[in-house]
Formats: structure tokens, sequence, C-alpha cells
């Protein structure tokens, strides 16, 4: 270090450039470390942090991200305006409050016919309710509802385009019922909806009290798994 002083004072050009080779140097040296935490950034992990030790997304959450993916691709829906408010029907002695938030109900223990239902939130203008709450809430296969636990109970919210979807099982019959499904539909800050969903073709949907056509889903079997849609009309 001493001799290469002693150089810069003998010839001063040399010195000059060698000391601006040093300092071009280290800038490089210090550009490449820190181009480590912005490449872990781009892969994923926030600002650099290490992803280890963050918390996993909840089966729910999984799920609503699988759910969002599959109604980018769902149609626009079928709306005249004025349209005509969703019949509202009664609520039935089955309810229980606090569901979990999930759109898929179909879990260990629930057997049947696979089912899924999609659609929209709507105003009666047809304009899209974005995060409008579904609570579901139905019996198994068997005609049975949890009054225990949340078996084939959940809520949800819609997209921004007011699109919802529920995966669940065709409902079994019970005395004096034909097949249904239970639902409360609400704007944010809006009135509660609360109807229920029939299905076509049922024979009991003749001598059932509650029925009503216009709270027919329309439904179609694709083999494993049926597919059904319903729009929902309501007031914010």
């Amino acid at each position: 270090m001493k001799n290469h002083f002693l150089s810069m004072k003998r010839h001063p050009a040399r010195g000059f450039f060698a000391l601006l080779a040093v300092v071009l140097l280290t800038a490089c040296s210090s550009q490449t470390l820190n181009a480590a935490p912005l490449k872990a950034a781009a892969q994923g992990s926030p600002a650099g942090i290490p992803t280890a030790g963050l918390p996993s997304p909840t089966p729910a959450q999984a799920n609503q991200a699988q759910t969002a993916q599959g109604l980018a691709t769902s149609p626009a829906p079928a709306c005249t305006s004025p349209a005509a408010l969703t019949p509202a029907v009664t609520e039935g002695p089955y309810f229980k409050a606090s569901s979990p938030e999930r759109a898929s109900l179909i879990e260990a223990g629930v057997t049947g016919n696979q089912l899924t239902l999609t659609g929209y939130v709507l105003t009666t203008d047809c304009k899209p309710v974005a995060h409008a709450l579904l609570d579901f809430w139905q019996a198994n296969a068997q005609g049975e509802y949890d009054n225990t636990n949340y078996s084939l109970r959940g809520h949800q919210f819609t997209d921004e385009a007011g699109r919802y979807q529920l995966d669940t099982v065709i409902p079994g019959l019970y005395p004096g019922r034909t097949e249904h499904i239970h639902v409360k539909v609400q704007a944010p800050n809006g009135p509660v909806l609360t109807t229920q969903l029939f299905f076509p073709g049922v024979t009991d949907n003749q001598t059932d009290q509650i029925f009503d056509p216009g709270l027919l889903i329309n439904i179609q079997d694709n083999g494993d798994k049926m597919q059904a849609t319903f729009n929902f009309i309501i007031t914010r």
C-alpha cells in the first residue's frame, strides 16, 4: 500500500486513474450485494423477507382463490331492467348464525350427488353487487340438518362483478318438504333477503307449501357433478 501511494506522488495522472478504478470496483460490489433482496422480492417474498415462517393460507382462503379463478371465465348475467326482485320465503327452523366462510360445503363425511351452483347478485337495474353476503345452509343427502356443528353450512361474498360459486351436494327430502337450499343474501349495509332455492322436475314441488317457481335453479347434468345457475335480484 505504501508503494502504491508513492507511485501516485511520482505519477499524478496514473494515480488518479488507479484511484478511480478502485472506486468503481467498490460501487459494483455494493450493487451486487444489494441485488439479493430485490431478487427475493421478485420471486414472491415481500421486500426480501424470507417466506419461511410466514403463515400459510387457510383452507377457506385457498378455496376462495380457486373459486375466484373459476369465476373469471363465467358468462355475463342475463338481466333485463327493471328486473323482478327474487321472492322471499320463510327462514325455516334450522338457520344457525356464524357459519364458516367458505365457498365449498363438501368436506369429509359429506356424501351425495355433487352440485356446483354459480350466478350473480344484481340490483333491479341489473347492476352487479360486489361484496354481497350469501349465507347458505341445507340438509344432507339423507334429508338431515346438522344442528350441532356446521356441516353443509357456510357463507361467502361476491367478487367485484357480483359473482358467486357454491360447491355442495343435492339435499335430500324430509317429511313435508321438497328438495331445497336455504340462503340469506345481503348487499353491504342493505336489507337481508331470506329465501330458498328449488330443483326442477321434483314431484314434491307440487305439494310443498313454500315452493315458488320463481326460485327454481337452472340445472344441467354433466356426469359426475351437476351444474346449476341462479341470479339473485336484491335491493341495496
